[in-house]
């Protein structure tokens, strides 16, 4: 018998019990269409994040930061240096002082091959007053290329032209926390800013000795009885940014963002470290992180060892890619074995079925063996009828998986469009995938139909021909 009629004749015997052989499809349809559904979330959830990554060119950032004792410790010049010490002094990089991130730092870190740019992350605390309402935020400053670029996306407005515009870009999240909902009414209006100083006024006996026992002179003429005094400034909202989340962007990580430029001019208490606290009153203050661009993810290595030669710590998101990819396996791997016990289900009705057929068609297996028909015939005529019923299990459960996991998506981003979140495809169907859950539909459909298959093989025809 060629292919072509064992496929007409695998037909032709399911097609005699339409109701079995729908019900028992059916149940690999469920099967296949869960299994799809699941991986596909979690194929979706990788491509999301890989794809946001490298469009935002995020494998090229290098976030370069002191070590904590660098940035606590200040050596006395009588002391003698060590081995370590002599290996990262300034002259090897050029640099004012050992592991300080400071300008010098920048403009020669900009000058290694491959690197486009670098710019210090700046934040601090403030108080921003808008519209009669206040939040309490941590401000970062950028340079205006930064927010030119595509690592920022806006949702109106536009980003400040300039380093020393006094201009301000507020994130959508923060306007929802002021249950603001329209982003372009504001643009153009002006926004207060509340930056927290010392107030050294505060630094004397008389203020420490009072606090030490609870109580104060009411006679004192200090200015302010309080350690901390507030500077205010205001600023024009030109533009409103998306809030990157979880998996953001490595230089975007605030609501509000200003210009180097009015940042130099305010006053300001910078408490990115705590390390800022124990700044000898000498000594020059570095910065606590530098973000390093380079043109391409070939020079992330090089640039790296380059920076740690010189005594800084450093964190590429490319490292942390491998750790990621272990976790999608995992996850994958729990999405498959939920999925499975639909599959496991099927299978056990696949084996019913066959069984079921052998046992009706007990007479006509052994008519077949006794006018010629070999074992292995009769096994090819029950390996396509399993096989039949994975093929079709597979491409109707594909479609089910695709159809189930484009209205859940559709739910899920019309809900979360509510909350100003952006559109989002949830779930991904690769060519490889879509080929694999028909293959692995018919190869379960196989494995099922083991059995049955061999005990059809192992009939008697005699016994069968008296079979009743």
């Amino acid at each position: 018998m060629k292919i072509s009629d064992y496929i007409e004749q695998s037909f032709a015997n399911l097609w005699r019990k339409k109701l079995r052989t729908f019900l028992t499809t059916f149940g690999v349809v469920i099967g296949i269409g869960a299994l799809v559904s699941m991986i596909s979330f979690g194929k979706g959830v990788q491509k999301n994040i890989t794809d946001q990554f490298k469009e935002m060119e995020l494998f090229n950032y290098i976030s370069v930061s002191a070590s904590s004792s660098s940035r606590g410790n200040h050596h006395d010049p009588d002391e003698q240096p060590s081995a370590e010490d002599e290996y990262l002094a300034p002259q090897s990089i050029g640099v004012s002082e050992p592991n300080i991130l400071d300008d010098t730092f920048i403009r020669k870190v900009t000058q290694l091959k491959g690197v486009e740019s670098a710019f210090p992350e700046v934040r601090f605390p403030a108080m921003i007053r808008f519209k009669g309402k206040e939040e309490f935020t941590f401000i970062q400053v950028l340079p205006a290329y930064i927010c030119q670029s595509e690592l920022m996306k806006l949702r109106a407005g536009e980003s400040y032209t300039s380093d020393d515009a006094n201009s301000i870009i507020i994130s959508d999240s923060m306007l929802r926390r002021m249950r603001i909902k329209n982003h372009q009414d504001v643009i153009g209006q002006e926004v207060e800013l509340s930056t927290l100083t010392l107030n050294f006024n505060f630094l004397n006996l008389a203020n420490i000795a009072s606090l030490t026992v609870g109580r104060s002179d009411p006679n004192s003429r200090s200015v302010n009885k309080l350690p901390f005094a507030s500077k205010k400034y205001t600023f024009t909202i030109v533009g409103v940014a998306e809030r990157m989340g979880f998996g953001g962007a490595i230089p975007l990580r605030s609501d509000v963002y200003i210009p180097p430029g009015p940042s130099q001019r305010m006053e300001k208490l910078s408490l990115t470290s705590i390390w800022d606290f124990f700044q000898s009153p000498g000594r020059i203050k570095g910065y606590s992180s530098v973000s390093v661009r380079v043109s391409s993810a070939k020079y992330i290595e090089p640039v790296k060892k380059q920076i740690q030669s010189w005594g800084f710590k450093t964190f590429v998101l490319l490292d942390q890619l491998e750790e990621m990819k272990k976790a999608f396996i995992i996850m994958d791997m729990f999405l498959f074995a939920v999925g499975m016990i639909a599959i496991v289900v099927a299978s056990l009705g696949i084996i019913n079925t066959m069984v079921m057929s052998i046992l009706e068609r007990y007479k006509e297996i052994g008519i077949a063996k006794a006018v010629g028909a070999s074992d292995r015939d009769v096994k090819k005529i029950f390996f396509f009828e399993s096989g039949m019923i994975g093929f079709l299990g597979g491409v109707f459960g594909l479609i089910l998986g695709w159809v189930v996991s484009m209205i859940i998506n559709l739910i899920v981003n019309s809900i979360a469009s509510r909350q100003g979140v952006p559109y989002v495809n949830y779930f991904s169907f690769p060519w490889g995938l879509c080929l694999g859950a028909v293959v692995f539909s018919i190869f379960v459909s196989l494995a099922a139909g083991i059995y049955p298959t061999m005990r059809a093989a192992r009939v008697d025809p005699v016994v069968a021909l008296r079979h009743d």
